[in-house]
Parts: C-alpha cells; sequence; structure tokens
C-alpha cells in the first residue's frame, strides 16, 4: 500500500507548471553533475606534473574517472528499481561532493586517483534523474520530458572541457574541482527538498537485480538497437572531440587553449535538438528522426574533412574555421538527436525497469565513445585529419545502415 499511495502522490502533483519546474532542475543537475566526467581530459597536463605523475601516469586521471562512471551505470544506477529513489540520488550526490573535495586538495597522486574513480562513480546519478523525469511525466509528454533534461546533460558534457580550462587558466585546476564540488553540495539539497519520493514496486534482491541485465539486453530488442545507434555516433562524436584539438593548433587555425576552449563551446549548440527529437518521438516519428540524425553525423565528418584539409579541399583559409565549428554543431545534433530519441524508446519499454534499462544503454554506448576516443589517436598518427574524419564517418554510416535496416517504425 506504501508504495502504491507515493507512486500515486508523484502523478497527482503532475500538474504543467510543477512538472516544468521539475524538469528544469533534473536538467540543471544533470548538467552540473556531468562537468566532472570530461573535464580532466583538457587539465592532465597541469594535474599531472602538479601530482608528480608522468605523462603515462596523467593519462589514468581520465580514465580511472571514466571506469568509475561505467561502474556506477551497471551497479549503481540498478537500485533505482529497488530503493526509494531520492534517498539514493541524495546519498550518491553526497559522497560525490566529498570525493569533488578530496579531489581538490589531494596532496598526492593515490589520494586523487581514488578521489577520481569515486567522482567518476557517483556521477552516474545522472542517469537516476532520468527515470525521475520519465515516471513524472505522461506518456504523451515523455520524449519532451526526456529530452529538455537530455538538452541539460549535453550541454554540460560539451562545456565540460572549455570550462575546466577557463577556470584552470585563471585559478588553477584545484579550484575548478573545489567549485564543483559546492554546486554539487547545493544541488544534492535542492534535491532533497524538490524532488518527490519515488518508492519502486520491486521486491528482487540486489543479486538479482543485477541478474536481470543480462535478461533485459537478450529480451528488449529496441535496448539493443538504440545502444547499437547511440554507439556507433558516439564513436564519431569521440573521435571528432577528441582529435579537433590537435587540428587547431595547426595551420591555418592556429589557435591556443583558450581559442580551443571557445571554439568547443559551438557544439553546445547542437544540445538544442535533444527536446526537439524528443517531441519527434511523441508524434510517431522516431524512425524518420533517427535517419535524418544518422545523416547529420556523417555530413559532419564529410565537413570537418573539407575544413581540415583547407584550400586543398576547397574551403579557403578564412572561412575555414567557420566550417569547422558547423561541423561540430551539425554533428551535435545528430548525436544528441539520436540519443534523446533513443532515451525516449527505452523509457517506453518496461516502467518497473527503468533504471536498469537507462543504466544499459548508457553504459553500452559509453562503450563506444571509448572505443572512438581510443581510435583517434591512432588514427591521427596514421593516417592524419582526413583519415581520422573518414574514420568517424564511417561510424556514422554504420548507425545509418543499421537504422535503415530496421524493419517497422517500432524496432527503430
Amino acid at each position: 500500500m506504501r508504495t502504491s499511495a507515493r507512486i500515486h502522490s508523484i502523478e497527482a502533483q503532475n500538474t504543467p507548471k510543477y512538472l516544468d519546474r521539475i524538469v528544469l532542475m533534473l536538467a540543471i543537475a544533470a548538467g552540473v553533475i556531468v562537468l566532472s566526467l570530461f573535464a580532466s581530459q583538457p587539465l592532465v597536463g597541469v594535474i599531472g606534473p602538479s601530482l608528480g605523475l608522468d605523462a603515462a601516469g596523467a593519462g589514468l586521471v581520465t580514465t580511472v574517472t571514466l571506469l568509475g562512471y561505467a561502474s556506477g551505470l551497471f551497479l549503481l544506477v540498478p537500485l533505482t528499481d529497488l530503493v526509494e529513489n531520492r534517498r539514493l540520488i541524495g546519498r550518491t550526490l553526497t559522497i560525490g561532493t566529498l570525493a569533488l573535495l578530496a579531489a581538490a586538495v589531494a596532496p598526492a597522486a593515490p589520494l586523487f586517483l581514488v578521489a577520481s574513480f569515486l567522482i567518476g562513480l557517483t556521477a552516474s546519478a545522472i542517469q537516476m534523474l532520468v527515470p525521475v523525469a520519465a515516471i513524472l511525466a505522461p506518456e504523451a509528454e515523455r520524449g519532451r520530458v526526456v529530452g529538455n533534461v537530455m538538452t541539460g546533460l549535453m550541454l554540460g558534457i560539451l562545456l565540460s572541457r572549455p570550462s575546466a580550462s577557463l577556470v584552470a587558466d585563471y585559478a588553477g585546476w584545484r579550484w575548478f574541482y573545489g567549485i564543483l564540488a559546492g554546486l554539487v553540495g547545493v544541488l544534492t539539497l535542492v534535491i532533497a527538498r524538490v524532488v518527490p519520493e519515488r518508492w519502486p514496486n520491486q521486491t528482487a534482491t540486489y543479486p538479482g537485480l543485477i541478474a536481470s541485465l543480462f535478461e533485459l539486453l537478450r529480451n528488449e530488442p529496441v535496448l539493443r538497437r538504440r545502444a547499437a545507434y547511440q554507439g556507433l555516433c558516439m564513436a564519431a562524436f569521440g573521435i571528432f572531440w577528441t582529435s579537433v584539438a590537435l587540428r587547431l593548433a595547426q595551420p591555418p587555425f592556429d589557435l591556443g587553449q583558450t581559442g580551443i576552449a571557445v571554439f568547443a563551446l559551438t557544439g553546445a549548440a547542437g544540445a538544442v535538438i535533444a527536446p526537439i527529437a524528443g517531441r519527434a518521438g511523441d508524434r510517431g516519428q522516431t524512425r524518420p528522426a533517427t535517419i535524418l540524425a544518422h545523416v547529420g553525423v556523417i555530413a559532419a565528418m564529410v565537413l570537418a574533412a573539407l575544413a581540415g584539409a583547407g584550400s586543398a579541399g576547397g574551403i579557403p583559409g578564412t572561412v575555414a574555421l567557420p566550417v569547422m565549428a558547423l561541423a561540430a554543431v551539425i554533428l551535435d545534433l545528430g548525436v544528441i538527436a539520436d540519443q534523446a530519441l533513443g532515451r525516449r524508446a527505452i523509457n517506453m519499454l518496461r516502467p518497473e525497469a527503468r533504471g536498469r534499462l537507462n543504466g544499459l544503454f548508457t553504459g553500452l554506448f559509453f562503450i563506444g565513445a571509448a572505443v572512438g576516443s581510443s581510435l583517434s589517436g591512432l588514427a591521427w598518427v596514421l593516417v592524419g585529419w582526413s583519415g581520422t574524419c573518414a574514420l568517424g564517418g564511417l561510424f556514422g554510416l554504420a548507425a545509418l545502415a543499421l537504422s535503415l535496416s530496421a524493419r517497422s517504425p517500432a524496432q527503430a
């Protein structure tokens, strides 16, 4: 009776104004929390020497953080289907706040690396927020609501690198972690006051819940297909954003760190597509919108290759930078649209398993992002910028071929 009553109390609060306020807060929370995941990438050059790490050791900073995030997706996020959600999110973010503070004051590498793992682990709270948004939204508006939360998330991802670079340039890298700890701490208090309780109607044990991940993956073809689409798109995303800084530091661009940070802000424009894609899904246009998103990824890599080739690609040096920025925007539009459509699709599958579905979906496409990032360096060394773009385009082409192979709109 307690479970039923509390779920109905959530639904009773679903007035348009209440829903919009909660969704805005969840979007802001997702955007702030995700800042900690990728911010270390542009900071490894200053974090490593200050902690006594060599170049190889400094690379562990981002790797350990992302490993923590992956662990959280598979081990913590499924708990949203088992325990009360607001309390789970609050406790996870409290530990995350302490981990960020530990990273800010860490005197040596071992403590910093442990803190980095915990930062990534607790950042998985982002994927606990998505099921909360989904259960609050009426089915007819679920795509729009999830898309709005995704806008905050993707803005955070896109702004994490430039914001970290700028704060580190002016105040030092420790200040970035300290400021972020304060922001996450405030959000933890806000979530505790604003987000309604949600008691899942689930009686399974935790080991049984984790074991059910394999059952969900085996029995939900939409989950497998949407994770494959987004994994391929995120591979292209990782290839571009990992390598573009190297290309922008060369002629005809010749950008320094601040210029590259400002360039990264252009991709943030792509975040506007998330709620639009969600509405397209609500209107039954998931398949054409998915195909268009994949075409966008391919087109972006072609434009990026042309801009990087400069006059050899028919692009005058004076317009090469705007064309590269346009490629970044189109790429982010395609990747974010595909992800918003995917999140809507999986949140329509099994209400009792939304936490596990979101954890699986994110964890699986996260593998694609890792693959893309790892291949980008090798491609840059072996085949240069044009070859790197071609590799990204191949991932986009694979996503398009897979989406065209769907036998029905329901499978898309």
